[in-house]
């Protein structure tokens, strides 16, 4: 029995001193880990200005498809997408066979009514002249009442062809204008200043009144226009001016300004459209994704500063210091930027630190020396 206590006193020695070996060792690790200066901050909850994000697409201020107003077949395109155009440039031209001919007709017939129109003026001058005469006769009762009478009829007829000839003229000149509007029909021309954006037709194609050809952009004026959900409308006021930011021009942010809020809403999406005037960008384009932002006020939010946020494949992190001055990585959800700082929605508490600027160095398990 008591070889029994002393071998079983020998293994709880042992065990301890196991045990304790151990402990000093991770000591050891811990004291002796590596030391690395960096700047460290502390995640703090302030008061930032909150906003409403719209997302939407920018077109241009004015856009214009063009078709012709005659129906027959296309005989020439002369521009392509991109081209530049101006106001009243001929642009396509439909068959004017037809128009052409009937124009030809309706001055033919201009000029013949034009005729017409002499010869009858001709013909009241001398019945006009004959008719004083004979008056004359027959004041002074030299020839009879039905001598008289008779030069004033061919002179009342003389009159009343020439006042057909002339309505039979105007008629002819309104046949003239309508020919050549026929005619004019048949060109497509460009409404305004812009850049063609769209060839939908080429020759050989038949065209109709409804039918686009082309599409014109006025490429001097853009506007994002914006999905509002009908509950933050009120954030929303007329001649605002809100910051844009366009995805495809990068960290670029435009001043917009709020120009029309279409008054019915989306059935479907129960939202609004909101046009914001965008300032001349030679890098705006129609189609862009955009988003613009309307003052809610301000909101509490935790913030740390941008280059604190680090970036491993599609995940975001940040450096967090543990009491004793360990650095471990915690994966965040990222919120909005302001200015150097961005907004931190999960992963790091009020008040704790992290490494201001971690770079692209691997500070897992380091510790950190924070630099004055």
């Amino acid at each position: 029995m008591k070889n029994r206590t002393l071998i079983f006193s020998g293994l709880v020695l042992a065990v301890a001193a196991g045990l304790s070996a151990c402990s000093s060792d991770a000591k050891v690790d811990a004291s002796t880990s590596e030391v690395v200066r960096s700047s460290v901050t502390t995640a703090t909850t302030t008061n930032v200005p909150d906003s409403l994000e719209a997302v939407g697409t920018v077109r241009a201020f004015q856009t214009s498809q063009l078709a012709s107003q005659a129906t027959g077949t296309i005989t020439q395109v002369r521009v392509r997408e991109g081209d530049h155009v101006s106001r009243g440039e001929v642009l396509a031209l439909i068959d004017q066979s037809a128009p052409s001919a009937a124009l030809d007709r309706a001055v033919a017939t201009e000029a013949a009514a034009a005729n017409e129109l002499a010869a009858a003026e001709a013909d009241l001058q001398l019945a006009e002249s004959t008719l004083a005469r004979y008056q004359i006769l027959y004041d002074k009762e030299i020839i009879a009442r039905q001598q008289f009478d008779e030069v004033k009829a061919r002179q009342q007829s003389a009159l009343a062809h020439r006042d057909l000839a002339r309505a039979a003229q105007l008629q002819a000149k309104a046949a003239v204008t309508e020919a050549k509007v026929v005619l004019d029909f048949t060109r497509v021309t460009a409404p305004f200043d812009g850049v063609v954006t769209e060839r939908k037709l080429d020759p050989g194609a038949m065209a109709s009144p409804g039918l686009p050809i082309l599409t014109v952009e006025d490429v001097s004026r853009y506007r994002l226009e914006a999905s509002v959900n009908e509950n933050d409308l009120r954030c929303v006021r007329m001649g605002d001016r809100v910051p844009v930011s366009i995805d495809a021009l990068g960290d670029i942010q435009l001043t917009g300004r709020v120009v029309q809020i279409v008054p019915a809403a989306d059935a479907a999406s129960r939202t609004f459209i909101v046009k914001v005037e965008l300032p001349g960008n030679n890098a705006l384009r129609s189609g862009l994704f955009g988003h613009a932002q309307f003052s809610r006020g301000e909101k509490q939010a935790l913030l740390i500063p941008r280059t604190a946020v680090v970036e491993r494949g599609q995940l975001h992190g940040a450096y967090v210091l543990d009491p004793g001055g360990i650095a471990n990585l915690r994966y965040v959800t990222l919120g909005r930027t302001t200015g150097a700082q961005v907004e931190i929605l999960a992963g790091v508490q009020n008040g704790e630190r992290v490494v201001a600027q971690p770079g692209e160095a691997d500070l897992s398990g380091k510790r950190i020396e924070a630099q004055q």
